[in-house]
C-alpha cells in the first residue's frame, strides 16, 4: 500500500516545504507551517473516473440566455449592514465576517438570522456553542422567529447532506474554524480542513443558491486566519472593528464582488444588541468649543458614504535629540511628508518639536483629501490661531506645496450643510465643478500653501 505523501505549508504567506521548519523563510513567522496531506495517485485515479462519467451531465449556458432574478437580494431592517453588503445579501452568495473574540460577530449575525427568516428558513451552524446557550442571547436580543433553525454539527460532510436537503434561504456557520471534513485527517482550524470545509460551503452556495455568513478567526496581527486562499475563496470578506472598552463597533468591507470594497458602517454595542448609528459625522465629532486651537474637520468619503471626522493635532518642543511621531487615525508615512512640506513651505521648524496627530472615533483614514486639515491644524497649534468649529478643509497636498483637485466633492459639501457648516477651504482646481451648484456654504479656494498662509496671518 502507497503512503501519503505530505508537505508543510505555511498558513501565513502560502510557502511550501517538504520538511518541518520553525521559521518560514518567506514571510519570517515562526511556528506557522503546517503539515498537510497530498493526494495519493489511487484517489486522482478516482476522481478521475467520477469527473469522466459526470461530464456528460456538465451544462453550458449562452450568456444572453441566462435569467437574473430581479429580487435577488435579501435586506434587513439594518440599513448599515445593508449597505456594507452591497445594499443587501446576494442569492448565493459567501460572506466571510472577522474580528476580535468578543467584539459582537455572533450577536450581529443572530440579529440579521432573524431579520432574513422574512425570506424563508435560516438556519444557525454553531461549533463553539450549544444551542441552550444561542437560545438564551437570543431572548436577550428579543429574537423569536419560527424560521430560525440552530443545528450544532461540526462535519462538513453532514452539514453538507442536511443542507442540500433542507435548501434554506440564509445559512450562518460560527465558525468556520470548528469544522472539519471525515475525508482528511488533519485536526479542524489547520489550512486543509479550513479550505475543505470552504470548499463545500461554496459548492452548497452555488448549486442551491443558498447565501452564508462564515464567522472566521483571526491572528494577532488582526489578519484571518487560516490559508490565504480563503479570502479568494468567497464573495465578500468583512472586517468587525472596535476598541476596548468602548461601546461603538465599525464593519468594514475589505473584499466585495457585488458592491464597494471600502464602505463603512457604525454600529454601537447596547444591552438588547446592536443598534446602527444613522449620523455618523455626529458620532465621530467630539464636543467642541466655539474656537478651537489644533482642531480640523475634514469630510471623509468611505466607499458610498461621506463621514465627517476631527484631526486633532498637538507639537511641542522635544527635550530629546530625535522628535517623537505618534500617530492614530492617519498614515505615518503620509505625516512625515505633509511635516515636510509644511517645515520647506511655511518656515516651521517641525525638525526639533514632537507631534502627535489622532483622529477621534478610532477610524482609520486613507483619503489624501485629509491632508488640508491636517496642515491647517498644526498650522494652528505652532501660530497660536484659532479656527472656527464650523469650518471645515479638504484638500490633498502635493510635494511642491499646491492644493490638489479632488473627487466627489459634491458628496461633500452636502453633508457640510446637512450639520450645519458655514464655511470650507476647497481646491481652486475645483471650482468649475463647484459653481455649478448652490451652496449655502462660504467656499475659500486654495491654490497652495501660499494663499493659505496669507488668509491665516
Amino acid at each position: 500500500m502507497a503512503k501519503d505523501k505530505s508537505l508543510y505549508i505555511c498558513s501565513s504567506c502560502g510557502y511550501k516545504s517538504v520538511k518541518w521548519l520553525g521559521k518560514c523563510p518567506e514571510c519570517e513567522e515562526w511556528g506557522t507551517l503546517e503539515e498537510e496531506t497530498l493526494m495519493t495517485s489511487a484517489a486522482r485515479k478516482g476522481i478521475s473516473k467520477v469527473s469522466s462519467s459526470a461530464k456528460s451531465n456538465v451544462k453550458i449556458l449562452n450568456f444572453s440566455q441566462i435569467e437574473v432574478e430581479g429580487n435577488y437580494r435579501y435586506k434587513t431592517k439594518l440599513k448599515e449592514f445593508d449597505r456594507v453588503l452591497g445594499g443587501g445579501l446576494v442569492q448565493g452568495e459567501v460572506v466571510l465576517i472577522t474580528g476580535n473574540p468578543g467584539i459582537g460577530k455572533s450577536t450581529l449575525l443572530l440579529q440579521a438570522a432573524k431579520e432574513y427568516t422574512e425570506y424563508g428558513d435560516v438556519i444557525y451552524i454553531s461549533g463553539e456553542e450549544s444551542p441552550s446557550q444561542i437560545k438564551n442571547r437570543g431572548e436577550r436580543l428579543g429574537i423569536f422567529s419560527d424560521n430560525l433553525f440552530i443545528m450544532s454539527e461540526t462535519e462538513i460532510e453532514t452539514i453538507y447532506e442536511h443542507l442540500s436537503f433542507k435548501k434554506p434561504k440564509v445559512v450562518v456557520v460560527d465558525s468556520i474554524q470548528t469544522l472539519y471534513s471525515s475525508n482528511s485527517d488533519s485536526i479542524p482550524g489547520t489550512p486543509t480542513q479550513i479550505r475543505e470545509s470552504t470548499l463545500r460551503i461554496v459548492e452548497l452556495a452555488k448549486n442551491y443558491n443558498i447565501s452564508f455568513f462564515i464567522v472566521g478567526h483571526i491572528t494577532k496581527d488582526g489578519k484571518v486566519a487560516g490559508p490565504k486562499m480563503l479570502e479568494h475563496m468567497v464573495d465578500a470578506v468583512l472586517n468587525f472593528e472596535g476598541e476596548e472598552g468602548l461601546f461603538y463597533r465599525i464593519l468594514r468591507s475589505i473584499k466585495n464582488r457585488f458592491g464597494s470594497t471600502n464602505e463603512l458602517g457604525i454600529f454601537n454595542m447596547e444591552e438588547d444588541g446592536m443598534r446602527e448609528v444613522k449620523n455618523s459625522s455626529e458620532f465621530f465629532l467630539s464636543d467642541r468649543e466655539e474656537k478651537n486651537i489644533g482642531s480640523m474637520i475634514v469630510p471623509v468619503l468611505e466607499g458610498s458614504k461621506v463621514f465627517l471626522l476631527e484631526i486633532q493635532s498637538l507639537v511641542t518642543d522635544s527635550p530629546f535629540g530625535i522628535p517623537k511621531r505618534i500617530v492614530q487615525g492617519l498614515d505615518k508615512n503620509r505625516v512625515q511628508i505633509l511635516s515636510a512640506v509644511a517645515e520647506k513651505k511655511a518656515g516651521v521648524a517641525f525638525s526639533t518639536k514632537d507631534l502627535f496627530v489622532n483622529i477621534p472615533g478610532g477610524i482609520m483614514v486613507k483619503d489624501p483629501s485629509a491632508d488640508l486639515a491636517f496642515l491647517i491644524s498644526m498650522l494652528s497649534v505652532c501660530k497660536g490661531i484659532e479656527i472656527s468649529q464650523k469650518i471645515a478643509a479638504v484638500g490633498e497636498l502635493g510635494l511642491r506645496g499646491e492644493i490638489r483637485k479632488i473627487s466627489f466633492m459634491d458628496k461633500r459639501l452636502r453633508e457640510l450643510e446637512k450639520l450645519g457648516f458655514t464655511g470650507v477651504y476647497v481646491p481652486e482646481s475645483n471650482r468649475k465643478d463647484i459653481e455649478k451648484n448652490n451652496y449655502k456654504l462660504k467656499l475659500i479656494y486654495l491654490k497652495s500653501i501660499d494663499e493659505l498662509l496669507e488668509r491665516m496671518r
